[in-house]
């Protein structure tokens, strides 16, 4: 661990999949963390670059994770320009959640890795956590979830994994200049992911593949905002189209174990009851 044991690490995005169990871990280790969210003290948005500096104010490390995604047009320009304000004002070492297979997402990347800073890239898969904390628990919940993919295969990566690797990341000087591509131990079909689950949680759940433009009227009809368009349209035209149906080594190199499988994920999962049968009513959340 680097010598800095009090200094201060910003989760950009803490309230979110993997910034809420990055923050969690730097606190059980009594680490002092700043939450960046539009709710911090001080607040983080990325849409308001003055709020950018205060909540840099005395930083020294910084994991950064962009909403909505590092694939949205512009993001990489946002991020690279965040990066340099971070590194003139102190911090030591930026930490970067990216994705796999995405152009944006690389020269986000890239704008990390020249701002000035020490760097380390966190480059994932698909969150095993889609399925239970964004916008598949509903369906799940209901019974059948349908998307627009087939016989795809992904690595699903587990967000725990995602956190672990980014606090020691944030906190040992051994992973400074280090890209490490995440994903789970193997490959799996979202319908063979949806079997795992209905395993786990004793429910009949059934996968249905449908088209893209089925799948947005739908998500619109149910309450899913108007600007998700776009974003379902480039995951699931672009990012799921195969290129990332390879195992990577980023959880072995990082952490000198095997990363999580996703049937642990669907079993541990489970047992919080959060894939209970949804009650009438309830509402349909397409937040990512």
């Amino acid at each position: 661990m680097s010598n800095a044991l009090r200094e201060t690490t910003l989760v950009v995005g803490g309230t979110g999949k993997t910034g809420r169990r990055v923050v969690e871990r730097l606190r059980a280790r009594n680490l002092p963390v700043r939450v960046g969210s539009r709710q911090g003290e001080p607040p983080f948005d990325w849409d308001e670059a003055a709020t950018w500096a205060p909540a840099l104010r005395g930083v020294s490390f910084a994991y950064v994770s962009f909403v909505p995604d590092l694939g949205v047009p512009g993001a990489a320009a946002t991020v690279g320009a965040f990066a340099e304000l971070a590194a003139e004002s102190g911090v030591r070492r930026l930490v970067l959640l990216s994705g796999r297979g995405e152009a944006e997402a690389q020269r986000a990347e890239q704008a990390v890795q020249s701002a000035g800073a020490e760097w380390t890239i966190v480059r994932c898969s698909w969150f095993n956590q889609n399925f239970s904390e964004s916008f598949f628990l509903g369906p799940i919940r209901s019974g059948e979830l349908a998307l627009p993919v087939d016989a795809v295969l992904e690595p699903f990566v587990d967000a725990e994994d995602i956190a672990d690797v980014a606090v020691a990341a944030s906190t040992e000087d051994r992973h400074a200049g280090q890209v490490y591509e995440l994903t789970g131990p193997r490959l799996l079909r979202f319908d063979e992911a949806t079997g795992e689950i209905a395993r786990a949680s004793g429910r009949e759940v059934r996968f249905v593949p449908l088209s893209v433009d089925d799948y947005v009227s739908a998500l619109l009809e149910q309450g899913g905002p108007d600007e998700s368009v776009w974003l379902v349209r480039y995951l699931f035209t672009e990012v799921l189209d195969g290129r990332n149906a390879q195992l990577a080594d980023g959880v072995q190199r990082a952490l000198g174990r095997d990363a999580r499988d996703f049937r642990d994920y669907a079993e541990r999962t489970a047992a919080t009851g959060v894939w209970a049968k949804r009650v009438a009513g309830e509402a349909y959340s397409a937040a990512t």
